[in-house]
């Protein structure tokens, strides 16, 4: 894009220096033709003067006093007027001519140029796969897979890189990979020892990898990494999440508040803050009472999530078994169908309201709150997975403003 903007920017420059520098090089030289005719035509009437006055000296019509006298106010004469000619030379210059023209011609070398921006830029399509571009054609799933492979080769030219093992592990956990990502936050630690921050991230890949139950195994890992470092934020973030869908909310926020306290600036302070607003809510609706922590009173985001009222269609009802489960993920209306939040409960809890908001983030930059409408997709899965297959039930809300609460049915058997 800063190519682009160079091109453009020399385009016009040597355009416009192209159409104006005749124009203004004309104009001159008509002002020095002018002012040279001028001084041609008093020259030639001195001369003629001059002339007329020898003239009527030899035919004595003069004398010699009378002849210098006069010639010499006609040599004052003739300065006066070369300096009146230079003075309004400079004061009443040659007005430009022909403006019309190159203004016309600026006008559509600017147009050109707004011209190339829009379409060859195609600011507007940034995020989107360009055509003949390396993502083209591709949907977000393959756009990922290849992004990993990327960096497995990396990974593969530099084993020894920690930074690129501790990246790969957490692009495994935005994949679902969880196998993966717990091996490669292994040989991580493998390589620089035991650290919280590589605990954190291996415990949630396990947390995932087990359908988000907290077993002994996950608990001992989170045991283990608040014991070397009691805010690390990856750790502190898995345990909130968890509480807050085993409604703990007060070990939630009190998780979650950790974090904030610890003033870190590598997280995102207004996405706990919302998760910590989302849980006194609930907190509020389970108890009637507010718990007594008025930090974050003065924070109004509740703006930025969405609460769905979930419940089965009566007719499907007797299709519901108590081991099936029951995602629940919004994806944005505009641009790339990427899941922006996504939460998994057992559907024994059915009905039941579920809050999506960016602690329930599906990873990357694209966050819920940045979005302003979006599509809710509930999926009764008997299989466990997220994708539908026969036999599955499904819901859908086609549009859904951030920050409403809305009700969806689950009403479609898939065939």
């Amino acid at each position: 894009m800063t190519t682009l903007w160079i091109f453009i920017a020399l385009f016009v420059l040597v355009s416009l220096v192209l159409i104006w520098f005749p124009h203004f090089r004309q104009q001159k030289m008509l002002q020095a033709e002018e002012a040279g005719v001028r001084k041609q035509t008093n020259l030639e009437l001195f001369n003629n003067r001059l002339a007329t006055l020898e003239k009527e000296l030899e035919d004595e019509l003069l004398d010699k006093v009378e002849f210098d006298a006069l010639k010499k106010e006609l040599e004052i004469s003739l300065l006066q007027d070369m300096k009146q000619g230079t003075d309004e030379s400079l004061v009443n210059k040659v007005q430009p001519k022909g403006l019309l023209w190159p203004m016309l011609m600026s006008v559509v070398i600017i147009g050109i140029s707004g011209y190339f921006y829009t379409t060859l830029g195609a600011y507007a399509k940034l995020d989107q796969p360009q055509p003949g571009g390396p993502h083209a054609g591709m949907t977000q799933e393959q756009v990922m897979q290849q992004r990993l492979q990327a960096m497995e080769e990396q990974v593969k030219a530099e084993p020894e890189n920690s930074q690129l093992l501790f990246s790969l592990g957490h692009s495994y956990i935005s994949a679902s990979r969880y196998d993966d990502a717990v091996r490669t936050f292994d040989k991580a630690i493998v390589l620089v020892g035991t650290h919280a921050e590589l605990l954190g991230p291996k415990a949630t890949a396990m947390y995932y990898k087990g359908n988000q139950q907290m077993t002994p195994a996950v608990q001992a890992i989170i045991d283990q990494s608040l014991s070397l470092d009691p805010e690390d934020p990856s750790t502190l973030l898995l345990v909130g999440m968890d509480s807050f869908f085993t409604a703990n909310y007060e070990k939630a926020i009190e998780s979650w508040q950790i974090i904030l306290d610890s003033e870190r600036k590598d997280v995102d302070r207004s996405a706990i803050i919302n998760a910590i607003d989302s849980a006194k809510m609930r907190m509020e609706a389970d108890t009637g009472e507010m718990p007594n922590d008025a930090a974050h009173a003065n924070v109004k985001d509740t703006a930025k999530t969405v609460n769905v009222e979930v419940s089965i269609a009566p007719e499907l009802a007797d299709k519901v078994n108590s081991s099936d489960m029951l995602f629940i993920f919004a994806r944005s209306t505009e641009g790339p169908k990427v899941p922006l939040a996504a939460v998994k409960v057992s559907a024994k809890s059915l009905p039941t309201t579920i809050t999506l908001d960016d602690t329930t983030s599906m990873g990357g930059d694209v966050k819920l709150s940045g979005a302003k409408n979006v599509e809710i997709i509930a999926v009764l899965s008997k299989h466990g997975t997220v994708k539908p297959q026969v036999g599955d039930l499904q819901g859908h809300l086609a549009l859904v403003k951030v920050g409403d609460t809305t009700q969806l049915l689950i009403d479609t058997l898939v065939e």
